[in-house]
């Protein structure tokens, strides 16, 4: 206790960290503000009872925090970003000029943004016009002449790259992943009346409420657990060459986590299994009846608890590799090691290196996957069990302010390191 005192005293005692950790909590405030200045046309009761009683739509309000619901100037949320992201991302393994762009280093990796930001706005513009479609179709949102459609489109449209800048501000000039931050602190709103609902559904049954808040508990737990644990491969480096032979060995180490990819591949899961769903909405409302029915069959597969369940599962564990295996790329981890003298001991520099360092990652990243998989529908399967629908929101929206909280933990014990040095040297 008097430790964690300790650190925070240090934090705010540097000027430097405290101005970034104010920064955010700035940003963050301006969101949220943002968050709840309504468009108008909208029955916004009838909004309201909409979303209660949609499962799909519900988890997108939860991740916009309210924000769809309330029909507010940025309901849209950084999800067009998300989803921008998935498509340029899966782009840079078909495409071999954005592979070579993501080789690149820093340029690269700013092009590829640049390109992440464009493909955003398009997104947006098809969502915006999607969502209120279907909001119409429902009845609680009122017949809009062109000007008025075309007006709020593009303030909703506007509203989402606002928030993607946010996002990025935060990211350089703040603490922690600023998009995932945003998406945590929309999910921590909506938790109060999430918990609300599964309070009232179990409050005359103490034994089921007790059961749920172990295993939150436990949940909780096992996501921290999973989210610090890594592979510590030894490297040695070489002090210096004599006469053709090294003469002093330095011990490290590397290490792997096994989930390098942190909260992305839920963010990415959840976006692609939202996103067909609130087209499919939109479809139902169409008035040819072949077009309507089809989405209404369809609709009736992907809301289907198994269906849903499964598909979360092989997602997950889809983009953990996926987004692991762009971050985390051997053979230049390799090149890097024998540029600095590094080696594994008992392993050759150069291509063994890298093949070594491909099957340590596969396997830890293969445990990874299969059990942040596992987290990510086991609320999924509670749900079935107790037939609380709450259930598997809360579970997605945990696992999600879990990873992105140690992930801000983790940037500001670095912070904290880097001045240390700093005060060191000086």
């Amino acid at each position: 206790m008097n430790k964690a005192i300790g650190i925070l005293k240090r934090i705010f005692q540097l000027k430097d960290l405290r101005n970034r950790i104010l920064f955010t909590v700035l940003l963050i405030v301006i969101f949220r503000l943002l968050a709840h200045v309504p468009l108008p046309h909208v029955n916004a009761a009838g909004l309201a009872s909409f979303f209660e009683n949609n499962q799909i739509l519900g988890l997108l309000d939860l991740f916009s925090g309210g924000s769809v619901s309330r029909f507010s100037i940025v309901m849209l949320g950084v999800g067009p970003y998300i989803t921008a992201s998935i498509v340029i991302q899966l782009l840079t393994v078909a495409v071999p000029s954005l592979e070579e762009l993501q080789k690149e280093g820093e340029y690269g990796r700013q092009k590829i943004n640049q390109y992440t930001r464009y493909l955003s706005v398009p997104l947006a513009l098809v969502e915006s016009y999607g969502l209120i479609r279907l909001l119409q179709g429902q009845g609680v949102i009122e017949e809009l002449d062109l000007t008025s459609l075309g007006l709020i489109m593009v303030v909703a449209t506007a509203g989402s790259v606002l928030l993607m800048w946010l996002g990025e501000i935060i990211s350089e000039n703040g603490i922690g992943n600023g998009v995932s931050l945003l998406i945590a602190v929309g999910i921590l709103a909506g938790i109060p009346s999430q918990v609300s609902a599964t309070s009232q559904i179990v409050s005359n049954k103490f034994l089921v409420g007790g059961e749920i808040l172990i295993l939150s508990v436990l949940m909780v737990a096992f996501i921290v657990w999973m989210n610090e644990a890594e592979r510590r491969v030894p490297v040695s480096y070489a002090r210096r060459v004599r006469a053709g032979r090294t003469v002093g060995l330095i011990d490290s180490y590397l290490p792997i986590k096994a989930n390098a990819a942190g909260v992305i591949p839920i963010i990415f899961a959840t976006s692609l299994l939202v996103f067909p769903g609130v087209i499919l909405q939109f479809l139902q409302t169409s008035k040819l009846e072949n077009i309507k029915s089809f989405a209404a069959n369809l609709n009736s597969i992907l809301t289907n608890d198994i269906f849903y369940g499964v598909s979360f599962f092989v997602l997950v564990f889809f983009f953990t590799f996926f987004y692991t295996s762009i971050i985390f790329q051997p053979k230049n981890i390799a090149e890097n090691l024998q540029k600095q003298g590094g080696f594994v001991p008992g392993i050759r520099p150069g291509n063994q290196t890298a093949e070594y360092l491909s099957r340590v990652i596969y396997r830890i990243t293969f445990a990874g996957a299969f059990f942040l998989s596992i987290v990510a529908v086991f609320p999924f399967a509670m749900q079935s069990l107790t037939n609380i629908q709450t259930l598997a929101i809360g579970g997605t929206g945990i696992l999600i302010i879990v990873s992105v909280t140690l992930e801000m933990v983790r940037s500001m014990k670095a912070q904290l390191v880097m001045r240390s040095y700093e005060d060191i040297s000086a």
